[in-house]
Order: structure tokens, then sequence, then C-alpha cells
């Protein structure tokens, strides 16, 4: 009887700690948020390169630390990318313009909310440092969400760079709203170190979410999501 009586308890205590869960889950800051995470480059184009650090490599490893930062937040988050790989097809006669094509109809599939595409900038000059932003006016929300991850670089990172615009293929194509996120150059010496850290990498992870969190907060004032 004893035994029945402590297996009843150590049941419901497994019970009520799945609860609490639930409960927890449901107060995340972007539960129901769908969210494309957009690793640049991959496959036959490495993107920028410092010898045989390759952009492609690092923009696949920041965006793993980003799923998972959203994850961890309550959103359901899709790779467009989860090894190197690009999209293109043996069919298209233009490579790059076919891998960047069904990125975004790798966008609209999975029926997005919003999307991260993560770069990695380079300058002749290695003093150029310091991540930015880009956004094209395509949908009004581009620049409202642009705006709250370069604030928290500005306040995490202290980069002096600014939110711009862009006209490249993919952002001028995406409704979708979404940005392009540089998160910093690698031409410069001191952040092509940090860049390759995985502590600088989860950092520039949770400042992404942390301008995502506050964009989606501002954004539910009115509206829901689109």
């Amino acid at each position: 009887m004893i035994h029945k009586y402590k297996f009843f308890l150590l049941l419901m205590t497994f019970f009520f700690i799945f609860m609490l869960q639930i409960a927890d889950a449901s107060k995340l800051p972007l539960k129901d948020v769908i969210i494309t995470v957009d690793p640049g480059h991959g496959g036959r184009d490495p993107g920028t390169r410092y010898r045989n650090i390759l952009e492609k490599d690092l923009n696949l490893e920041i965006s793993k630390q980003l799923r998972d930062a959203l994850l961890s937040q309550g959103a359901t988050v899709h790779l467009i990318r989860s090894e190197d790989e690009d999209l293109s097809s043996k069919w298209d006669s233009a490579k790059k313009r076919g891998d960047l094509y069904r990125r975004i109809l790798f966008i609209q599939k999975v029926k997005s909310d919003l999307y991260l595409s993560i770069h990695l900038n380079w300058f002749t000059n290695p003093y150029h440092q310091g991540a930015e932003v880009l956004y094209n006016p395509i949908n009004s929300n581009n620049k409202i969400l642009g705006e709250k991850i370069m604030e928290n670089f500005e306040k995490d990172t202290y980069t002096k760079r600014k939110l711009i615009t862009t006209d490249l293929y993919l952002y001028r194509n995406t409704r979708v709203p979404g940005v392009l996120i540089e998160c910093g150059f690698l031409s410069n010496p001191n952040e092509r170190y940090l860049l390759q850290t995985e502590k600088y990498q989860k950092k520039v992870a949770q400042v992404i979410t942390n301008g995502v969190m506050e964009y989606i907060k501002e954004t539910k004032k009115d509206t829901k999501v689109s």
C-alpha cells in the first residue's frame, strides 16, 4: 500500500511539472510566431572569405545559434539550409538567381511570419567594423523589424553602423517581413576572431532575438503579424 501511495505521489508530481511547463510555454513571447532563418550563401557559393575562413560556414554557425535562441522564446523556426549546400537546381541557367528564388519560395511555403537573412560583411579597409541591418521597403514592417534589431546591436555590441535600405534581389521580391543582417566584418581582424567563437555567435543570436521580440510586441499592438 505504501509503495502504491509513493507511486501515486510521484505520478502526480510529474503531472504538475508537465502542466507547469505547458503553462510557461504559453507565456513565451514568440509563441505561435513562425520564423525562417536564412544562412546566406552555401554550396558552390562561399560568400566572402579570409584565407580558409568562409562566410558561408560562419553564417550557418550563427544561424544555428539564432535558431536555438528563438526556439527558447517559443518560436517555430525553419532553417533554409542546415548544411553546406545551395538551393539552385541543375536546370538553372543562372545558379545564383535560382538559389535566391528558391529561398523566397521556402519562406513562403512554410508560412513565415518573418525571415532573418544572416550574412557577414567585407570591406577593403580592415578598420571597418560592426553589425548592420538592411531592409527593403516592399513591406512597411521591414523597417520596424530592422530598427528593433539595429537598436539592440547598438546597445549590446556598440556598433556605430546604422539601418540602411537594400535593393538586392531576395529582399525586393519577398513580401513577408524580413531583413538582411550583416553580423560583422570578416575583413576586420578583431571581428573576424570574435565571429569564429561560439560565445560571440551566441551573443549575436541573442541580440537578434531581443530585437525580434521587441518587433513582435510592437506590431501586435495594432494587428496580428502577417
